[in-house]
């Protein structure tokens, strides 16, 4: 039994020297000096703000993307012991020693350095030389502004990251999938890269471009494979559902764990609070939950409540009036028990601090004129009768006798006279309206639009009629706590909506720049300067290896152009495994420049240089990949003009080929050559065969004539 211990264990490994001293060279290259300059570097003064508000758990909403990046970042000050007491307001400002700024610095260097030995493997992957592969490893460690971007606490090395562990890992799992399918190591690569397109879709929505790549070439691998004879149909069904499960439904799990996270640790009221809606706001801990804890959840006859427009925009809108000497007495106490108000019920709605009615007539509203004045009219005996009297409409009901609620109810107000609908113009008031925002009677509503609907923010039941006993009444029959009903889906949808939806007012910053700026470099951006020694972080590229990319991109689109129309007229200059070669590494390369570079001149946002580093990370990939095409398919044999897979023949005689003779030992079944295209090749043997040229690799039999 013991006979195993006879033999020593040994183990072995194969180390690739090439990967360890690129990701050796990359960190050193990325990590050395990373706490220089101390002092807050260019958009290092946006990025710690949010930083931050993770470190103090108050809830933020950023318009520039997702938070897994900022969850990095944070998790970087985390480990460093950051408590967020940084007040991130001027760029050159010098850290205080409670800010660790090699920590909060640290992942994006270390994303940075990894990308040089990912370049190597992605090439290698693609079945070029390991020089071609060691080259643009190279490219990418001594390229300037990647070196920059990746040295500071920015993200766009981390969204690079994911994007060439995304390509790599599907490389990996396609050549896995020649050999060994479902297997370890192909479920491996498979799930990671679906995690890896989800962490670059998380860290900027830029990582959604190559997302779409991946799944257009995995598409048509997958259409490819459906044509498989080879595979029954229960194969191809499982090989279809497997990359379903890895790229769609991971990829979409990962994305709603992120939010799910963020909403998670940031429970706090802050400063973006007032953007979100009411329930989203009293689901935080502070601020509007503060306030609202132990309302009464359902509206009633009588209930004094403060209405806030749904729309939200351009800034948040109570409804509101003003303070008047013509007090009227009303009756403004709840029933016992609370006759709830349901949708379609009519009410009057009437000004808690003058107690006047909500009215609208037919007549203009004073900046709206096609639409009627919304006022809490005073004295209905000198002009016009009293038209006050208003329908509730619940948008989001789900029946018709659902309750008008506290928060969740979104309502409508329809006039009972004219039919106009309580609707917020978005349109300021002149000075005798304090610039506040226009309220106003809409005639022709259609639809459901948000700024018709409205929203109980606050809400008490009075039972007293002394003005301001009734002001301080705070009645709680039943505990409401809202947060519990607003689920996770709901608070996710709603800030999705938010970050996609919200736009900052865009003003030109003096080193923005357009696209047409990027592929030539006629740009930079000063990050930093030193008020002392002048000395200054600039993000601009290495103008060679950038100007190499753009010919090896032009290089690459006209051969690839020539190749086409030639195959076409059934001229193959190229072998054919050489052309596949060709075609894939230019689908990855070139197609994930142009996914990454062109949607931004449809974009209506402030750019900078640094957006373009995603598709200059493609551009520097396909250097090596045009050279050493050149060198193996367009230098090695300068005599032949055009190439094509030789056609494989049995016999042993001399073969004439159009024009000029091949010598018979040339061509060995078995064997591949290539030889100049031609059309037909006849056989001279005992009898006369035809057969067509460029039919592609293997033995093709000579058939008699």
């Amino acid at each position: 039994m013991l006979g195993f211990l006879k033999q020593p264990v040994v183990v072995t490994a194969e180390i690739n020297m090439n990967l360890v001293a690129l990701t050796v060279m990359g960190l050193v290259n990325r990590l050395w000096a990373l706490s220089y300059p101390r002092a807050v570097v260019f958009d290092e003064v946006y990025y710690g703000q949010f930083v931050s508000l993770y470190m103090k758990r108050i809830f933020f909403v950023d318009d520039s993307g997702p938070p897994f990046g900022h969850m990095l970042l944070a998790f970087g000050g985390y480990l460093g012991g950051f408590d967020g007491n940084f007040l991130w307001n001027r760029i050159g400002a010098e850290y205080s020693m409670n800010v660790p700024v090699w920590s909060l610095r640290l992942l994006p260097a270390l994303t940075g350095a990894l990308c040089v030995p990912l370049a190597y493997q992605i090439l290698v992957e693609l079945h070029f030389s390991h020089c071609a592969a060691f080259g643009a490893a190279l490219l990418i460690l001594f390229e300037n502004s990647l070196i920059t971007q990746s040295r500071l606490m920015l993200l766009e090395s981390v969204l690079i990251f994911f994007i060439l562990l995304a390509i790599l890992s599907y490389l990996k799992f396609y050549n896995l999938q020649k050999c060994s399918p479902f297997t370890a190591g192909w479920w491996f690569w498979l799930l990671l890269t679906g995690v890896a397109c989800s962490c670059a879709v998380g860290v900027k929505y830029m990582g959604l471009f190559t997302y779409m790549l991946l799944l257009a070439i995995a598409g048509g691998h997958s259409w490819h494979l459906i044509g498989d004879q080879t595979l029954s149909n229960v194969s191809v069904l499982c090989h279809l559902l497997a990359r379903g499960l890895a790229l769609v439904v991971v990829p979409v799990a990962m994305y709603l764990s992120f939010f799910y996270v963020h909403l998670t640790v940031l429970y706090r009221s802050g400063p973006h609070d007032q953007i979100m809606t009411s329930a989203f706001q009293a689901s935080l801990e502070g601020g509007l939950a503060r306030i609202t804890q132990g309302q009464p959840l359902e509206v009633a006859y009588g209930s004094q409540i403060t209405l806030r427009n749904v729309l939200g925009k351009p800034v948040p809108c109570w409804l509101h009036s003003h303070k008047n000497t013509y007090p009227i007495r009303q009756q403004l106490v709840v029933s016992n028990p609370p006759r709830p108000v349901r949708h379609g019920h009519i009410v009057q709605l009437v000004h808690g601090i003058t107690t006047r009615y909500l009215n609208t007539h037919d007549v203009a509203a004073p900046l709206s004129p096609h639409s009627q004045e919304i006022s809490c009219y005073i004295d209905y005996n000198i002009s016009m009768p009293a038209q006050n009297l208003w329908r509730v409409e619940i948008v989001n009901r789900e029946s018709d006798t659902d309750v008008w609620k506290t928060i969740l109810s979104e309502v409508r107000f329809v006039h009972v006279n004219t039919s106009a609908v309580l609707k917020l113009s978005g349109a300021s008031l002149p000075e005798w309206g304090y610039r506040q925002l226009e309220i106003i009677g809409e005639k022709l509503s259609k639809g459901h639009h948000q700024s018709m609907l409205w929203n109980v923010e606050e809400h008490r039941y009075g039972k007293s009629q002394e003005q301001k006993e009734r002001e301080v009444e705070l009645h709680s029959p039943t505990q409401a706590d809202i947060s519990k009903n607003l689920s996770f889906m709901a608070r996710f949808t709603e800030l999705q909506w938010k970050i996609l939806t919200l736009k900052n007012e865009d003003t030109e910053h003096k080193y923005s720049s357009s696209p047409l700026d990027w592929i030539t470099m006629d740009t930079n951006i000063a990050y930093w300067f030193h008020p002392i020694s002048g000395a200054q972080i600039h993000l601009i590229g290495n103008i060679l290896t950038w100007a190499s990319a753009n010919v090896a991109t032009l290089v690459y689109v006209c051969l690839f152009l020539w190749y086409l129309l030639r195959r076409r007229r059934k001229i193959c200059d190229i072998p054919e495994d050489a052309w596949r070669l060709w075609v894939s590494a230019g689908g990855l390369c070139v197609g994930g420049w142009a996914v990454n570079y062109l949607p931004f001149f449809m974009m209506e946002k402030t750019l900078f240089l640094y957006h373009y580093l995603p598709a200059l990370t493609f551009q520097i990939l396909l250097i090596p990949v045009v050279l050493q095409h050149l060198t193996d398919h367009l230098c090695r044999y300068p005599g032949y003009s055009t190439g094509c897979p030789a056609v494989l023949i049995s016999g042993d005689k001399s073969s004439e080929m159009m024009g000029f003779l091949v010598p018979a030992p040339a061509l060995i079944l078995g064997t591949l050559h290539y030889v100049p295209s031609v059309i037909t090749l006849p056989c001279l043997a005992e009898e006369n065969y035809s057969v067509n040229a460029c039919t592609g690799l293997g033995k093709v039999n000579c058939s008699p004539v």
